[in-house]
C-alpha cells in the first residue's frame, strides 16, 4: 500500500495493483452459448503444464496458455478474441469491485479465530486454560455438539469480495492502477476487478 495527497491536502491509503494486459480468450453469444460473456485470460503458463484441452481452446483465440481464465457477464464493448484490455479500460474517479482470496491463517484456536477471552484469572487450579474454549454443550441432553459452534479450525484463506473502491488513480505506461483502501489477499495475490 502508499499514500497519496488529494487535490484538498487530505491523504488517501491507496493498494497499488499492476495489472498487465488481459488477453480476450473468448466470446460467447446468445446464439451458441445461450449467454453473453466474455472470458479474459491472464498470465503466462508453459505449454507442457496446461491440459490439452486449453491449448486447443487458447490456440482458438490465436495466444499462448494462460495461467487463469474469468468470464465477465454484461460486457459493453464489442470484442474479439486476441483482444487486449489494459488499465487504460478504468478512468480514474469510478468505482470499481474487487474479488480475491484471503490469507490463509492455517489451523487457530477460538482466541484468535472467535475472538473469545479465554479463562479470567490463573489462579484457582487453572492450568493452561487461558485460551481454551470452555464447555460444548450438554452431557445427557442433548448429547452431541450443535452444528455451527464455534470451536478452533481453519481460518482464512475464503473468497471475499469488496465493492465500491474508488479508482484514484491509473498509470497506463507501467500497468498500475491505484485504488482507495483495501484489496483482499496476501501481496503478489491475483484479483479479480470489474465495474
Amino acid at each position: 500500500m502508499t499514500s497519496l495527497f488529494d487535490s484538498d491536502g487530505s491523504m488517501i491509503a491507496c493498494t497499488i495493483i499492476e495489472a498487465e494486459p488481459n488477453v480476450v480468450t473468448q466470446v460467447k453469444t446468445m446464439e451458441k452459448d445461450g449467454y453473453k460473456a466474455v472470458q479474459l485470460g491472464f498470465g503466462e503458463r508453459k505449454e507442457k503444464r496446461t491440459p490439452s484441452a486449453s491449448i486447443g481452446h487458447f490456440k482458438k483465440a490465436g495466444t499462448t496458455p494462460k495461467v487463469m481464465t474469468h468470464e465477465f457477464l454484461e460486457f459493453e464493448q464489442e470484442l474479439k478474441p486476441g483482444d487486449k484490455l489494459g488499465v487504460d479500460f478504468f478512468e480514474e474517479g469510478t468505482f470499481v469491485t474487487v474479488t480475491g482470496n484471503s490469507k490463509g491463517k492455517g489451523f487457530q484456536g477460538v482466541v484468535k479465530r472467535h475472538g473469545f477471552s479465554g479463562v479470567g484469572e490463573a489462579s484457582h487450579g487453572q492450568h493452561d486454560r487461558s485460551r481454551a474454549p470452555g464447555s460444548l454443550g450438554g452431557s445427557s441432553y442433548p448429547s452431541r455438539v450443535f452444528k455451527g459452534l464455534r470451536m478452533a479450525g481453519r481460518m482464512g484463506g475464503n473468497r471475499i469480495t469488496t465493492e465500491n473502491l474508488k479508482v484514484v488513480k491509473v498509470d497506463p505506461t507501467k500497468n498500475l492502477l491505484l485504488l482507495k483502501g483495501t484489496v483482499p489477499g496476501p501481496k503478489g495475490g491475483i484479483v479479480i476487478i470489474w465495474k
